[in-house]
């Protein structure tokens, strides 16, 4: 993650052979615990056995979801490449680790779209943001992954590619111009080097990366300068053309899928948001704003009001209604004022104290499940602090409280990962640890042997519990997730706009959990034109597919080419229609005790996976809890020096590149934080958030008052001043 400073070996004899902290696995708590290790000087090896960062918390273009799902299924107990029993020595026992994970289950896709035969498949699976140490192998696996997604295409008549849109094409002198090398790369020009991967060679092949991609773009008269210009945000959606988007189709414009492992949204007044502020990891990544909230009730897809501006313009509540919802969601904001108004019912549900309050159904309907987004069962005070949350969430940097970062969550990792690596951090994938080394004595872990037979010595071992072997974990009750991503082709409530929108269904039955639906527009950098990226989330009471079907049929179109003629005729509602669709459940973690793991040495720390809950919050609190644990009475993730303000040895010339990027030019402008609640409603596209930053100068202030944060966004040409 970073440009040439990066430091990313090949052979295990370029490993330190002594280290502070070996970390194994890239999801976000372990890059969280890495950057905040580096950033205090501790020697930290990051590695993971994948050749992609993120684990499950990954992100993939089409056809690396496709080499992902074929590598879950195909996984083996293979043994280790080099036997590791020589290197324990007397007084020493060695604990093996697991080399399979089983985190993923019940995988299954479904195509039920027209196949066509292409011959430009995209190539190299796993490229998008993911990179491969050797190379070679990339290489290699990624014709023989090309081979096989060829031979999986039926022949059928092709049709025309959509005309590719230009968008977000960074500054050239932007920090972040390294990381992504920006969406106009990846929405426009196929044949140019795929340039997101998280780190980089040289300086000159990144130079001459940006060269190309300018000289390529020449014709679309961008102004040299101009920060992220982006599409115009008036422009309608893409309405659905006569041509219908085949599977081939898919195929060839894989590369612009950014397709989420995990699906979750940063609530703006959020842990992740507040760290990524405090630690200036912000300025390796860009947001953008959730524009919709939206409630499935009676059969249909309505938007839910949420600022006061939005209640009192909405046209399906009554006048009366609009007053009484205003009067409990003022009530919620300092609930903890009045207990004696819930106190009566703290053992109660939710739903049923919102019966108590004279509330109509409708607005009980939109309290529960699109703004509390609780479940029938939470108790009374974890929905009214949910609900509070949210509302205090609200007006912060747009209007709603949601914040989506482009190319994926995916990107959050690697964000932390290129801070580790910044601040010295070693980083190894597709390498592996294949035991550690405990002292008898001290029953403490001493060291770890890699997977060449390599040992180094460490103080502290953090791990990704997939990688702990069932020895270890027999005693742990897990909890699963059902996850299902669908490729649309046009959204479920459609606007003038594109519109980056969630929904929560409520569940069908009793027993049945309610379902959390993410629908992703193309100017999110996650799919392209003509399309919509659907995540469907829920608690798992069978696999995935029984979980999530009742609902995806209540809202798609399912149906496949044979089918297709009959279904045009008797559908009556014109729904999105699904056109791939995949399914499995995930392993949750996250309620495991560390005390549940048995022998595990007490300087080896486990980190979960990702959770059920729509943010971040569980993730950063662990990440913060182990940091304590491995430096106690050290600052978490302290703010890093912006590039400007550092100071070198010498004469003071700044040496090229020195680990933070190319110099940057002032930013064209900083917009503050919007705090007024009643501003009118921001457009699907009408703001897109560049990054959460804040300046170096009065900085312990500011981030004692929340309200004196800065938020950049890309297409800003004012200043815009809070009211005082």
């Amino acid at each position: 993650p970073g440009s040439g400073h990066v430091r990313c070996v090949k052979m295990a004899d370029a490993l330190p052979e002594e280290l502070d902290v070996v970390i194994l696995g890239t999801g976000l708590q372990e890059a969280i615990i890495a950057a905040a290790c580096s950033r205090i000087g501790q020697r930290v090896l990051h590695v993971d056995r994948k050749n992609y960062y993120g684990g499950n918390w990954a992100s993939f273009s089409f056809s690396g979801l496709l080499s992902w799902i074929e590598e879950c299924r195909g996984q083996t107990s293979g043994n280790a490449d080099v036997s590791w029993k020589d290197k324990i020595l007397e007084g020493e026992d060695a604990i093996q680790l697991g080399q399979m994970d089983r985190s993923i289950e019940n995988l299954e896709t479904f195509c039920y779209t027209r196949t066509v035969a292409v011959e430009d498949v995209e190539t190299g699976a796993l490229e998008n943001k993911q990179t491969n140490v050797n190379s070679n192998t990339t290489i290699e696996n990624a014709a023989l992954r090309n081979q096989d997604e060829k031979s999986q295409t039926c022949k059928v008549e092709s049709i025309d590619e959509a005309a590719p849109s230009l968008e977000n094409i960074e500054d050239q002198d932007s920090p972040l111009s390294t990381k992504e090398e920006v969406s106009s790369e990846k929405n426009q020009i196929e044949d140019s080097p795929c340039s997101s991967n998280i780190t980089s060679s040289t300086n000159s092949e990144i130079t001459l990366t940006i060269k190309d991609i300018a000289d390529n773009i020449a014709s679309t008269e961008v102004e040299a300068g101009n920060i992220n210009q982006t599409t115009d945000v008036s422009a309608p959606e893409v309405k659905k053309e006569a041509k219908e988007m085949t599977y081939s189709q898919i195929v060839k414009d894989g590369r612009k899928f950014n397709i989420d492992l995990t699906s979750k949204f940063l609530y703006s007044r959020g842990s992740l948001v507040d760290l990524l502020i405090k630690s200036n990891v912000s300025r390796y990544a860009e947001f953008k704003n959730i524009t919709r909230i939206l409630t499935f009730q009676g059969g249909k897809v309505e938007q839910v009001p949420c600022s006061r501006a939005d209640v009192f313009a909405s046209k399906q509540l009554t006048m009366v209604e609009k007053r009484m919802l205003m009067k409990f969601l003022t009530f919620c904001l300092e609930y903890e004022q009045h207990p004696d108004e819930y106190i009566d019912f703290k053992d109660s549900g939710f739903s049923d104290y919102l019966k108590t309050k004279k509330l109509t159904a409708n607005l009980q309907h939109f309290i529960l499940h699109s703004i509390a987004m609780a479940s029938e069962t939470a108790p009374t005070t974890e929905g009214l602090k949910a609900t509070q949350h949210f509302l205090q969430c609200l007006g912060r940097y747009g209007n709603t409280p949601f914040l989506f970062p482009l190319y994926g969550v995916g990107e959050i990792p690697q964000c932390f990962c290129r801070m580790s690596a910044v601040f010295g951090g070693t980083y190894c994938l597709r390498h592996s640890v294949q035991c550690l080394v405990v002292d008898r004595e001290t029953a403490r872990c001493k060291a770890v042997i890699d997977n060449n037979g390599y040992r180094i010595s460490c103080e502290h071992f953090v791990v990704n519990h997939n990688y702990l072997p069932e020895k270890h974990t027999k005693n742990v009750q897990y909890r699963y997730i059902s996850r299902g991503v669908l490729i649309t082709d046009s959204s479920v409530l459609k606007s003038n706009s594109e519109q980056i929108s969630i929904l929560t269904v409520p569940a069908v039955e009793k027993d049945q959990p309610s379902v959390r639906i993410i629908e992703l527009c193309p100017s999110s950098n996650t799919c392209p034109q003509g399309t919509y990226l659907v995540h469907l989330t829920c608690l798992s009471n069978g696999t995935a597919k029984e979980d999530l079907e009742p609902v995806v049929s209540s809202l798609f179109t399912q149906y496949s080419e044979n089918e297709e003629t009959d279904c045009h005729e008797c559908e009556v509602e014109e729904k999105p229609r699904v056109l791939w669709a995949l399914y499995f459940n995930v392993r949750d973690t996250s309620a495991v005790d560390r005390n549940t793991y048995e022998g595990l040495p007490n300087n080896v720390f486990v980190c979960c996976g990702p959770d059920a809950a729509l943010g971040f919050e569980q993730s950063v609190k662990q990440a913060e809890d182990i940091f304590h644990q491995l430096c106690p009475g050290e600052e978490f993730c302290p703010a890093a020096p912006n590039p400007e303000d550092i100071i070198y040895d010498g004469d003071g010339a700044q040496p090229e590149n020195a680990g933070f990027g190319d110099p940057t030019e002032p930013e064209v402008a900083e917009v503050k934080e919007n705090e007024n609640s009643k501003s009118d409603p921001i457009d699907g596209n009408d703001e897109m958030v560049k990054a959460l930053d804040i300046n170096e100068m009065d900085r312990e202030s500011k981030m004692s008052n929340p309200d004196m944060q800065t938020l950049k966004c890309n297409n800003a040409t004012e200043m815009l001043k809070n009211a005082e």
